[in-house]
């Protein structure tokens, strides 16, 4: 593929971010989904939107995970489904816990720390539906789920595992959540605490006693929601606690799969330099893409066709040339755009 070069109306980060977010798009090629659900622990269950090829087991798998307060109807989770699915994986959008239409298949709130839910998934795939090839990419706060759970297998990840790619991962958290306090971010903050309160009453008035909700009201930054919401239900001392031990930085060393890791220099509230450290730089499995425009989960191009949401054709990419025979085996026709 090119190199990514931005839409000419949208080489500010701010602006490309918020474009890809409020863009409405089609799937023409994007077939109906089979609702799919996974037992992740007792009593939690995600919620999946499958589209399998025919003789799935023959075909490699990706499982797509979104970020903050996204689902798996967010258009990036269908843009790169789409595009997949095109080139001849099945694919898997799933919610997070208590996002999307699964929101009532658990009590408990979701959090960026939970990689064994996709460990969880990994394993279901493999020993349930028999699949041989498995990939995930994460958008955001996803990518940082997924990279944690590679992280933690290490090198016992199971051979199914071909690979991961993330999308403007928030490795760090505890710098992403600061980053949304500058002044230039605070559209961004007040969607992500308006919408987080919100969906934290609402579980909390579905399962009553179950969800603490002391001093929500007074919440006005996503530091101070882990301080008061997400540390106390999951057991960590304070949010500086919950960001240093669900960081996937902190495992990123162990990754034992090829990974692939797309960030952009303005990005709003990643930091490309969270990104830029030994973790990362001297594990030969890990390759980080940074491109100098592409705005958090944008880089729509001046391109039209497959390339022109780059992020979803480029991660694609990326996992063909993963798979057994380098996607030789796979039907290529109605993919050749991107080549």
């Amino acid at each position: 593929m090119r190199a990514f070069e931005p839409h000419a109306l949208l080489r500010n980060g701010h602006a490309m971010t918020i474009v890809a977010a409020l863009l409405r798009r089609r799937y023409p090629d994007l077939p109906p989904a089979e609702t799919r659900v996974f037992d992740v622990e007792p009593g939690t269950r995600l919620l999946g939107r499958a589209h399998w090829q025919p003789e799935r087991r023959e075909r490699p798998a990706l499982v797509l995970v979104h970020g903050l307060e996204g689902s798996s109807e967010s258009g990036y989770m269908r843009g790169i489904a789409e595009k997949a699915y095109r080139a001849g994986f099945s694919v898997v959008r799933l919610n997070q816990r208590n996002c999307g239409a699964g929101e009532d298949l658990t009590a408990s709130l979701y959090n960026s720390g939970l990689s064994a839910d996709y460990h969880a998934v990994l394993n279901e795939l493999i020993e349930r539906d028999g699949l041989r090839e498995i990939f995930f990419a994460g958008y955001s706060m996803g990518g940082n789920l997924i990279m944690k759970m590679a992280g933690e297998l290490g090198a016992g990840a199971p051979p199914e595992l071909r690979g991961l790619a993330v999308v403007s991962p928030a490795l760090d958290l505890a710098a992403c959540a600061d980053a949304l306090t500058e002044p230039r971010n605070i559209l961004y903050l007040r969607h992500f605490v308006r919408n987080l309160k919100a969906r934290t009453m609402r579980k909390a008035r579905r399962y009553p006693g179950r969800i603490r909700v002391d001093g929500l009201a007074r919440v006005r930054t996503v530091r101070e929601f882990d301080d008061v919401i997400t540390a106390p239900q999951f057991g960590f001392r304070d949010a500086e606690d919950y960001y240093q031990r669900s960081s996937a930085l902190r495992v990123a060393n162990r990754v034992s799969v090829p990974v692939h890791i797309l960030t952009a220099k303005d990005d709003p509230f990643v930091p490309h330099r969270t990104l830029d450290v030994p973790a990362i730089r001297e594990n030969p499995r890990l390759t980080l893409d940074v491109t100098q425009h592409g705005g958090h989960c944008g880089f729509i191009s001046r391109w039209s066709g497959a390339e022109r949401f780059w992020a979803e054709a480029r991660v694609v990419e990326f996992f063909l040339a993963q798979t057994k025979g380098g996607g030789s085996h796979l039907a290529a026709s109605p993919f050749s755009e991107m080549r």
